[in-house]
């Protein structure tokens, strides 16, 4: 899943100068603005049938801290 979610990150956020990882802090890419969070948010809900309130999108900071959000969601489903 982790090499999925960052490939279809890059699609989405239009990443290509930066190599991702876990430990990214998304906030701080050079193509991060609030219409690339939105993208990301439907992205999720799209890809994975997981719904990350604004709430909780806020606390995120890291592409890893974002597959964990969607994991737990996953694991709390079944």
């Amino acid at each position: 899943m982790k090499e999925q979610f960052i490939e279809k990150f890059k699609e989405v956020v239009e990443v290509e100068s930066v190599e991702l990882t876990l430990e990214t802090n998304f906030r701080e890419l050079e193509e991060w603005d609030s219409l690339a969070g939105l993208s990301i948010i439907a992205m999720i809900d799209e890809e994975y049938d997981v719904v990350l309130e604004g709430s909780e999108f806020k606390n995120q900071n890291t592409i890893g801290d974002l597959i964990n959000a969607i994991q737990s969601k996953i694991d709390g489903k079944a």
